[in-house]
This record gives structure tokens, C-alpha cells and sequence, in this order.
């Protein structure tokens, strides 16, 4: 059943919105007299602490355990509510592609609360709360959701007085609508050789070089870049892309990779290149 992404700005009422949709859910399903087991995955029920969020690894390690957390506990037969941040559209990405790898609709619910009122809310919850440098550097790096990509669609926002979330709305969209097709990015299929971690290594250090050239040649916000073993090509953003976000994009992917599924070997560098083009933009 389906996974419901919520995402905003730190305090910004996510949880109390996470609930609120478990209670809808809940309702909804005893009406139905369907019997479904809900989710809420968040910091507290991981033991993460608002401390992992002043270092990048360890905020990295949060990430990682939010994502395997979901991947555990969403079946055709649970709904799972990522309750946090999930700021980086790369990471609701990948949440996105956990939900389609097995069939089942997903959906993102923004809060959008001003900045200034959850910078209050923050300051309320004393030292429960997070530490003001963190919050404004977690303000900073937000990515906000665009119902026009498909990891954010279809995209719900919550205004910070509004009652209740658009429960009715949402039944809809990830109960009754039809799960879309796993594509060739999500699709678990068994390694047919013994080199896997070898060519996935190989592969996307090969593409991340090509792509470093590419530009160098081209310019920033040229043509697509052929890159090797790939029949697709990667966008050629507007702006230079180091080759340091390159190393932690294929960084991102190869862990992504290692523990979530195995991949053809013939399809890593299109798979890849798509992962690059989604993150890119």
C-alpha cells in the first residue's frame, strides 16, 4: 500500500500532519472494513537525534535510516508515512523509487509554514528543538517540491492553519489511483555475473569522468553528453557541475545500489545516467 512522503521546513507541524493523515487513514479503512497496518517513520521512532543534523555524515546516516526503514516496512499489504524533512528532492527520489520498485502509489505532502513562524515553533520547544545555526543551514539547503516532477506528484500543500490535511484527496490519489509501472531504474532483477559491485563502481566512475570533460570541451548548457556504455545521454545543465557533486552523486547511487537492489549489469550506465539527469536539473 501506498507511501506518503511528508516534507517542510524543520517544525514546521510535519508530525502533527503525519498523524492526522493516520487518523484519516484509519477511519477511512474501518468504514471500508479493510484492515491495514500504518506506519509513522520518523526521527524518534529511529532514535535519531536533532544533533545529526550539525555534521553531514551524520545527517547522511539519518537519511540512510529513514530510507531503510521505508523499504522495510512498505508492502502491498502497510502504508508508510515518512515523516520528516526529506529537503533534498534526490532523497524523495529515491523514496519514490522504493514505492514504484514494488507497485504501489506514493504522494508528498508539503507543510507550508513561513519560515519565520517554525523558526518560532522552534524556539518554543526549548531544547527539544534544534539548534539555531542547524535550523537556519537546514532552512538554507531546502528544496522545495514541484508537482511537475514525477517523485513530487501528486503533491499536496498543507498551509500551516489549515484544520486538517485533504484526507479525501489523498484516498484518492494513493488508495484508488493505480500504482504506476516499475521502469528500468526500479526494477530488481538477479546479477548475472560474479564482478556486480566491480561494474557498478566501474561503470559510474567511467560516466562521472565523461561527463567532467564533456563540459570542459562544451561549455556549461550544451548539447547532451554521450557518455560511455550508455544509449541515453546525460542533460547538460546551464551551470558547471563540479567534481565534487559529481563524486557524491555517484557516491548516492552506488550505496543506494549495494543495499536496496541488484541491477542488470547491461542497464547501469542508462540507469545511472537517468539518476544523474533527475539530479542535475
Amino acid at each position: 500500500m501506498p507511501l506518503i512522503v511528508l516534507t517542510g521546513h524543520p517544525c514546521s507541524g510535519k508530525s502533527q500532519r503525519a498523524h492526522q493523515i493516520k487518523q484519516y487513514m484509519l477511519q477511512r479503512l474501518s468504514a471500508d472494513g479493510r484492515s491495514m497496518r500504518i506506519h509513522i517513520v520518523n526521527d524518534d521512532s529511529l532514535n535519531v537525534s536533532k544533533e545529526a543534523y550539525r555534521e553531514a555524515r551524520e545527517e547522511k546516516k539519518a537519511r540512510g535510516a529513514l530510507l531503510s526503514a521505508v523499504e522495510r516496512l512498505l508492502s502491498k499489504d502497510d502504508i508508510v508515512i515518512a515523516d520528516g524533512m526529506n529537503y533534498i528532492k534526490g532523497f524523495r527520489y529515491q523514496l519514490y523509487c522504493v514505492a514504484r520498485a514494488i507497485g504501489t502509489p506514493h504522494c508528498v505532502v508539503h507543510c507550508g509554514t513561513p519560515v519565520a513562524m517554525a523558526k518560532e515553533w522552534n524556539k518554543a520547544r526549548g531544547e527539544a528543538g534544534y539548534d539555531e545555526q542547524v535550523f537556519d543551514e537546514l532552512v538554507t539547503r531546502y528544496e522545495e517540491p514541484d508537482a511537475r516532477n514525477r517523485w513530487d506528484s501528486p503533491l499536496f500543500t498543507v498551509i500551516f492553519d489549515d484544520a486538517d490535511v485533504p484526507g479525501d484527496k489523498m484516498w484518492d490519489a494513493v488508495i484508488l489511483r493505480k500504482p504506476p509501472p516499475p521502469n528500468q531504474s526500479t526494477i530488481s532483477k538477479p546479477v548475472s555475473t560474479t564482478n556486480y559491485v566491480y561494474e557498478l563502481d566501474k561503470v559510474t566512475l567511467e560516466i562521472i569522468n565523461a561527463v567532467v570533460e564533456g563540459q570542459k570541451e562544451f561549455g556549461a548548457g550544451g548539447m547532451p553528453m554521450v557518455v560511455p556504455r550508455a544509449s541515453q545521454k546525460v542533460i547538460n545543465p546551464s551551470r558547471t557541475v563540479t567534481l565534487s557533486e559529481l563524486r557524491r552523486l555517484r557516491k548516492q547511487f552506488v550505496s543506494i545500489n549495494k543495499m536496496r537492489t541488484t541491477l542488470d549489469t547491461e542497464r547501469l550506465a542508462d540507469i545511472f545516467v537517468e539518476y544523474l539527469n533527475t539530479n542535475l536539473e
